[in-house]
């Protein structure tokens, strides 16, 4: 396999994925602060709880399910579906709950718990969104200037033909899917708000079945998002990401109705 250079599209929709999934998060901080006077340690609060529940604590609980029990896609692809949207609603809400319960007893209201889900989904999208694009542009530099080349050239054979391979995802994939990933962490920042605010309306109102309802929401959103990716159009996947992330913030909004008019 040849390299081949990256068109023009593709490098716009890296750079418009980029700009979303920073810049997304950082505005509606600055929103949350700044109209509903929520504090912006309350960001951090949230970001925190999302870095150690899902990206520590859960893959270390994927390591002990995928490693010891052999539990993947190929081996049983749906039991695979269900245990990785379980495992990411049980760990994500569950921290939700206590970080606000142990870290916003002096803040447990509404403006602060819209912050905690923007720092939450926020952290989330400059990590997966933001910071993977920036290193997939700079490697999209370095292929269209010929550094990528020139690094190759140092390289045996088949080192080369390895990389060569894991880079060609970068000039075979259309290039309108580079904008995909921008509006999928904004759908993803839009559905951790919502989830946050259901979670603190549940708490809020010691209510357990409004608890449980973030938890249902949780699962279902990414069952369906990782069942239909293989089957589906990725348009039409984030379509369905899109409109059950709106629903769930309206669902949130509507629960919260009270505190979020006083709030404004």
């Amino acid at each position: 396999m040849e390299m081949q250079t990256i068109s023009t599209v593709a490098f716009i929709g890296t750079i418009f994925s980029i700009v979303l999934s920073i810049g997304f998060p950082i505005a509606l901080m600055v929103v949350g602060n700044r109209k509903f006077g929520a504090k912006i340690s309350t960001f951090f609060i949230g970001a925190g709880t999302f870095v150690l529940f899902a990206f520590v604590l859960e893959q270390i609980m994927h390591i002990i399910v995928m490693g010891v029990f052999g539990l993947n896609a190929e081996s049983n692809e749906w039991l695979y579906y269900l245990y990785g949207a379980a495992a990411a609603a049980v760990f994500e809400e569950t921290g939700r709950i206590v970080a606000m319960k142990c870290f916003m007893k002096k803040r447990f209201d509404f403006p602060n718990a819209f912050m905690y889900g923007i720092g939450h989904g926020g952290i989330e999208a400059i990590v997966l969104g933001g910071i993977a694009n920036i290193s997939g542009l700079i490697t999209m530099i370095m292929i269209n200037s010929g550094a990528m080349q020139m690094s190759l050239a140092a390289m045996t054979p088949e080192l080369q033909s390895q990389t060569i391979e894991q880079l060609s995802t970068l000039w075979t994939t259309s290039p309108s899917l580079f904008f995909a990933a921008g509006i999928e962490r904004v759908s993803a920042v839009i559905l951790q708000i919502a989830l946050s605010l259901i979670i603190y309306k549940g708490l809020k109102s010691g209510k357990k079945l409004i608890v449980a309802l973030a938890y249902g929401i949780h699962f279902l959103v990414d069952f369906v998002a990782v069942a239909c990716a293989p089957r589906l159009s990725i348009w039409v996947v984030e379509a369905l990401i899109v409109v059950m992330a709106v629903a769930s913030f309206m669902l949130a909004h509507k629960l919260n109705k009270d505190s979020a008019n006083s709030a404004e």
